[in-house]
């Protein structure tokens, strides 16, 4: 079987000034833009204690108390201060608020105390717009012993509340999520506690690591670019001279920022956020005689850049066997403190796992009924679940069109369900177009030459078993007897992403770290439809390794290839049942568990 990740780009051997010069060039060619300090988040704290629910007030920093006859899933602030508060919508009976802080400095007049009700005088509960319907009962005046009673009772029954840092960039959506997903868990298992998401690069204003942010966007709209620094700078000299000029010119000012912060627990969801922080906590460990543990949690999954990987971390938590080896090969790091946790995804999805079981079984799949028509998916018609990230990019359209046109000449009922996320103006196209006349003859030719170089290269990387299905259904030209009755769903930017994963049969996306491990949490086979180059190409090879999936680029193959499926109802519970086993949807809650048994043993020896 081909592996994405061997076929690397091969550095020719010159002179190691010439490559520096090269690479230093193109580092800072492609790193020449401006960019403005992206927001970082913090979080206020509202959960269920008995017969009350207990929060935080982000402007007073005082404490709240809501009866539990409160309808307060929904929490709605408007402009305070100059600063924008996000409406979040939230169905758990842990609710956080997330309010932008625009820099490091504003932090200590945004952030949330943590002290105890009884060390302030009094405690005014202060008004909040509650969106739909307002709780009546919610009383103005909480007495100071009720709240502190209420805290401690918290504390005891979970544990003490923890202050954490996240580190992390907005190179990509999957490591604020992740650090979202840690966040949330963090505070259902220790009520009361706080945590920042802090970009330590950007506010240094040292070029060029000021640029991370705008960079990568700009680098991985061209994916030959990224392929090219990618893999130049994940060799071992470029990460030893890459560690040396930010710890010269950053150190200081990162070791500040985490200082000021003076956080319980560092935690890093992003690969170049490892080598300067871990050194910076461990130099403020020393000169305050206190220990800050230092985590680190991969989100990459089949495939990593050298830089993730520091022995000197407390603990390394990782999601496969690929990244064991690099973790041992690139950083050298112990067993012991390797974990192979999974990736850290949404809460939503080991609740829905936990409902449905195995999605082969017959409950599972009376659970999978019951989930489309509360979705408005027609339940004796397939679903396919087609993604292109949060802001709807990728072939869709065409991938779609494709898809319609195979499914009703091969005789495939379906749903095909399309998250545009916020490219609204695609939406409105597959919402807008009459697909009832839609066929092959609407599409665009493909070459012959070129689709008989693609299915032969396919062939070699296939499981057996998927071939078997490809052979048997994919090579019939004629027409089927009745047409295929086919709906297209154009969806925008959902929060119940689990819910739609359960619903489906197949999910079609790019190769996202974040986006596979939530599909094997729910056992989904995947058809993986493209990858970013450097840390994506790994993830291609977990689902072919992984025998739960394909990779195909065209969408005329695609289609081809996901009508042969839809007919082969045990080559679909085959590929469930191998998806499952990649799955961990507990990641996020083992990882946390994890990080605050360690931490609080920390802070009881920290206090001796």
């Amino acid at each position: 079987m081909t592996s994405f990740t061997n076929s690397t780009m091969k550095i020719p051997r010159i002179s190691f000034s010439i490559l520096f010069s090269f690479a230093l060039s193109m580092l800072l060619t492609s790193l020449r833009l401006g960019g403005e300090f992206k927001d970082a988040s913090s979080f206020v704290l509202a959960t269920s204690s008995g017969a009350n629910r207990v929060g935080f007030d982000i402007t007073t920093k005082s404490h709240l108390l809501i009866p539990s006859g409160g309808a307060a899933s929904s929490l709605q602030l408007g402009k305070q201060n100059g600063t924008q508060f996000n409406n979040m919508n939230h169905t758990s009976s842990l609710t956080y608020i997330a309010s932008p802080i625009h820099s490091f400095e504003d932090r200590e007049a945004k952030s949330i105390e943590r002290d105890s009700a009884a060390d302030s005088p009094s405690t005014q509960i202060n008004s909040i717009n509650l969106a739909n319907s307002p709780p009546e009962n919610i009383s103005t005046n909480c007495k100071e012993d009720e709240i502190t009673s209420e805290l401690r009772q918290i504390e005891k029954e979970k544990g003490s509340p923890l202050k954490v840092l996240f580190l992390s960039a907005d190179t990509g959506g999957g490591h604020r999520a992740s650090a979202e997903s840690l966040a949330n868990q963090f505070m259902r298992k220790y009520p009361g506690t706080t945590y920042d998401l802090l970009d330590i690069w950007t506010p240094t204003q040292i070029y060029p690591y000021r640029t991370l942010v705008p960079a990568y966007k700009h680098l991985s709209a061209n994916p030959r670019r990224w392929q090219l620094l990618y893999h130049i700078s994940n060799t071992r000299w470029y990460e030893l001279l890459a560690d040396l000029h930010s710890t010269i010119y950053c150190r200081k000012k990162v070791q500040s920022y985490i200082e000021e912060y003076d956080p319980d627990v560092v935690v890093s969801v992003h690969p170049t956020m490892n080598f300067v922080p871990l050194r910076a906590t461990r130099r403020i460990a020393k000169s305050k005689e206190k220990y800050i543990p230092f985590f680190t949690v991969v989100t990459d999954f089949g495939s990593g850049h050298s830089t993730w990987f520091q022995k000197g971390v407390d603990k390394l938590y990782i999601a496969s066997e690929r990244i064991k080896k690099l973790s041992k090969k690139r950083g050298n790091v112990p067993n012991e403190k390797i974990v192979m946790s999974g990736l850290p995804i949404r809460h939503d999805f080991a609740v829905q796992a936990e409902k449905m079981g195995d999605r082969t079984s017959e409950s599972g799949k009376l659970y999978r009924q019951e989930m489309k028509s509360e979705l408005g998916i027609d339940p004796k018609k397939k679903t396919i679940l087609v993604m292109g990230g949060g802001e709807g990019v990728g072939s869709l359209q065409a991938i779609t069109e494709s898809m319609v046109a195979e499914f009703k000449r091969q005789g495939v009922d379906a749903t095909i369900c399309v998250v545009c996320g916020r490219n609204l103006k695609l939406k409105t196209q597959l919402e807008s177009r009459d697909w009832s006349s839609w066929s092959r003859k609407d599409l665009p030719k493909t070459k012959t030459k070129r689709k008989m170089i693609r299915r032969i290269f396919s062939k070699l990387r296939r499981s057996k078993r998927m071939q078997e299905a490809l052979d048997k259904f994919g090579n019939n030209d004629e027409k089927a007897l009745q047409g295929g009755n086919v709906d297209v769903v154009g969806l925008g930017f959902i929060t119940n992403m689990a819910d739609y994963m359960v619903a489906a049969d197949v999910l079609v996306s790019k190769a996202g770290p974040g986006t596979i491990a939530e599909a094997a949490a729910v056992g989904l086979p995947v058809m993986v439809t493209s990858y970013l180059p450097g840390q994506e190409a790994g993830n291609v090879d977990i689902v072919l390794d992984g025998e739960f999936g394909d990779f195909c680029t065209e969408p005329n193959e695609i289609a081809n290839v996901l009508s042969c499926w839809l007919k082969d109802e045990s080559l679909l519970e085959m590929m469930s049942r191998k998806s499952a086993k990649v799955g961990h949807p507990d990641a996020a809650s083992n990882i946390v568990q994890d990080i605050g048994d360690i931490t609080h043993e920390w802070l009881k020896k920290n206090k001796q």
